[in-house]
């Protein structure tokens, strides 16, 4: 996993030029679910390039093709078999219970990137380990009308924010199905706020248009210091 920060280093500040803001919001130890919002193939490189601590972000598998495919796993991505992989689950949940990292996408799939809808694997994992979870803002790797599988120019100008991190738990008497219901609305909120928040601060916007795929379960796997 050598190539795992220098990818992600260079994608942010070689390739691109990013500002990164909200780095003092994410503990210094301790197990983190960073959840960033998805408008574009990039956004897991460019979150996992700007955090303070490494990460692994599990993707789709049909991503990992040709050139493409070599950033992902150069970047420290890893595939997922969308068809009901529960094992990406419970290695993310091993990861955190180590005191390590993971990320998500929780939209699932990319879009406009308003994270008005959310998988269950992000709450999930809040409720079933002792991570924060510390919303992430990714903005300017999909712009205007670009279509979803646009290469962002060399040199463009991106941002990405770390939010106040959030902390899920259950409440006594509570249903199983309750808490994941909860859990999941105050994770989708809790980063809805945070990229409109960071809009405002940054003067960048969303992409123009949503563009709805299938939705993806792929949530995230081990951070780069576990191997």
């Amino acid at each position: 996993m050598g190539w795992s920060r220098p990818v992600g280093w260079l994608l942010d500040h070689v390739i691109y030029r990013t500002s990164v803001t909200g780095r003092s919001n994410v503990p210094a130890d301790g197990p983190v679910i960073f959840a960033g919002n998805h408008i574009s193939f990039l956004d897991g490189p460019v979150m996992f390039g700007a955090s303070p601590r490494p990460m692994h972000i599990l993707v789709k598998q049909e991503m990992f093709k040709g050139f493409l495919g070599r950033v992902l796993r150069a970047s420290g991505q890893l595939p997922v078999d969308r068809a009901g992989d529960r094992s990406a689950l419970q290695l993310s949940k091993a990861v955190l219970d180590a005191g390590r990292c993971v990320g998500i996408l929780p939209e699932g799939t990319r879009g406009s990137g308003k994270a008005s809808g959310i998988s269950n694997g992000v709450a999930w994992l809040a409720l079933n380990s002792a991570a924060v979870v510390v919303p992430v803002a990714i903005l300017g790797t999909r712009k205007g009308g670009e279509h979803l599988d646009t290469v962002p120019r060399p040199g463009r100008r991106l941002h990405v924010s770390f939010g106040e991190p959030l902390r899920i738990g259950r409440k006594p008497n509570e249903t199983g199905r309750a808490s994941m219901d909860r859990a999941g609305m105050e994770i989708r909120a809790a980063l809805a706020k945070h990229v409109q928040d960071t809009i405002y601060l940054s003067g960048q916007a969303l992409p123009d248009a949503d563009f709805p795929q299938e939705r993806s379960n792929a949530v995230a796997g081990s951070p780069a210091d576990h191997h």
